[in-house]
């Protein structure tokens, strides 16, 4: 596990574009595992400005989505298909046919998620996995105790988490009880994984993640078994870090080094 502490929340969000950007440019046919949430959205802006101004395409690139809310339509505002679509593929060439994210208003979605498993094969797997934390540990919508080997699924969202989404959704809306989300073996499966977490709130998740064993109460702590998993952080989600001095030894400042 690769961790990078970038010296504030700007420098890690731009340590993440351009090592999202740096994937883009240098694989033939990128597949990208995308997020949602607030930690996103600065840095899908800064994509879209790479794309319009660097002329970072993403034309050749294919996506898959962590997740989505069961019971919610894809023009709901609150899903991270409309999500999706105001953040960044609006605003770059991405090919729609070639993006991808659960249907959680499917009549049978035990079935949307075999076939979302299914399309992720067809693709040849996920080059690029991007990734939140939530003040839980969960990644995706994989909530504490969910299974280390876990595929796409229905997951039975945490009270915390429903407050923490509580936001999106409009005055006398209730946040969906279950949400479709990849396992955690799915999100393993990938061939680099690149998390960003940033501020204070944060720090707790990131802690047991990084330096707590690996266990299902922290689903985050499954990315220790990842043989190119990549954490970016800020010196706020990095508070709680024992081993910060380390850290910062063999990548001074989020910088790169000749070995890891």
């Amino acid at each position: 596990m690769k961790v990078l502490i970038c010296r504030s929340h700007p420098e890690a969000i731009e340590r993440s574009v351009r090592m999202i950007e740096a994937h883009i440019r240098d694989t033939p046919r990128p597949v990208l595992g995308l997020a949602t949430g607030g930690t996103m959205l600065p840095l899908y802006k800064r994509l879209a400005e790479l794309h319009r101004d660097a002329g970072l395409s993403f034309a050749g690139c294919s996506s898959f989505n962590l997740d989505e809310y069961v019971g919610i339509a894809p023009d709901h505002p609150a899903s991270y298909h409309v999500y999706m679509r105001r953040a960044l593929f609006d605003h770059v060439d991405i090919d729609l046919a070639r993006t991808h994210l659960p249907r959680g208003d499917a009549a049978d979605v035990h079935a949307e998620a075999r076939a979302f498993e299914d399309r992720i094969s067809a693709e040849g797997g996920i080059s690029l996995q991007l990734l939140g934390i939530g003040q839980n540990g969960h990644i995706g919508f994989n909530e504490p105790t969910s299974s280390l080997g876990s595929r796409t699924r229905i997951k039975t969202l945490t009270e915390s988490t429903r407050i923490a989404n509580r936001q999106y959704f409009g005055e006398g809306e209730t946040p969906p009880h279950y949400a479709l989300t990849m396992g955690i073996g799915t999100i393993l499966d990938a061939r680099e994984c690149l998390l960003v977490a940033t501020g204070k709130a944060k720090s707790a998740a990131v802690a047991a993640m990084v330096e707590g064993p690996v266990s299902a109460i922290c689903p985050a702590s499954a990315l220790q078994l990842h043989a190119r998993a990549t954490i970016v952080l800020d010196q706020d989600a990095a508070s709680e870090l024992k081993l910060m001095d380390y850290y910062q030894h063999v990548h001074p400042d989020g910088g790169d080094t000749s070995f890891d």
